[in-house]
């Protein structure tokens, strides 16, 4: 429609074309976050153990822009792994044996330039946000079920890790629905031997 309006008002056709986008137009954050590697389990695997069954997984994925510079402004970001044992059965639903949770929070701390990040009554602190990242994204040996669990054969877990938005304070979690760079969920199953 702009450019129908100044057609019709004489201009030349050059001067009838768009600005460029400024550096925080929304077309930049976008590039930015095609530029970041795509997120993924790399690492998934369980093993017995006389106690249970023992979960180990990595995952791969970096903090997009909007969401790294909402952490620098005091927000808490929540990461929550899930793990769920199942058995098969051939007559009804399969029958869920166990499952496990493990939610970590990630925080900025300004007065001491610090990450911080927290699991249940822990705190470990981190002088840079690759470091902080790296103590949560992986898990090398995870209880996720009982040894009295394990009955019989058919067992498989399936994992999820994610970014939960939900855990965020309420009025923030107004504006994220819609928005891409929010949603950091993998999954992924693995069938037990």
């Amino acid at each position: 429609m702009l450019l129908l309006g100044l057609a019709a008002t004489g201009l030349p056709p050059a001067a009838a074309q768009p600005a460029p986008p400024t550096p925080h137009a929304g077309t930049a954050t976008a590039a930015s976050a095609a530029a970041l590697p795509t997120p993924e389990i790399s690492q998934l695997e369980a093993s017995r153990v006389e106690d249970g069954l023992l979960l180990g997984f990595a995952v791969n994925f970096e903090l997009p822009r909007s969401v790294e510079d909402a952490l620098h402004k005091g927000v808490p970001l929540y990461f929550v792994a899930e793990a769920e044992l199942l058995r098969d059965r051939w007559y009804w639903r399969d029958k869920r044996v166990a499952r496990a949770e493990r939610t970590w929070r990630l925080a900025f701390q300004p007065l001491s330039r610090r990450y911080r990040v927290s699991f249940g009554g822990l705190n470990q602190n981190f002088d840079s946000l690759p470091d902080a990242l790296a103590a949560i994204r992986r898990l090398p040996n995870w209880r996720i079920a009982d040894a009295g669990t394990l009955e019989g054969t058919g067992h498989y877990v399936e994992f999820s890790y994610r970014l939960d938005t939900n855990l965020m304070p309420r009025p923030l979690q107004i504006g994220l629905g819609g928005q891409a760079e929010w949603t950091l969920r993998l999954e992924k199953t693995l069938r037990i031997d």
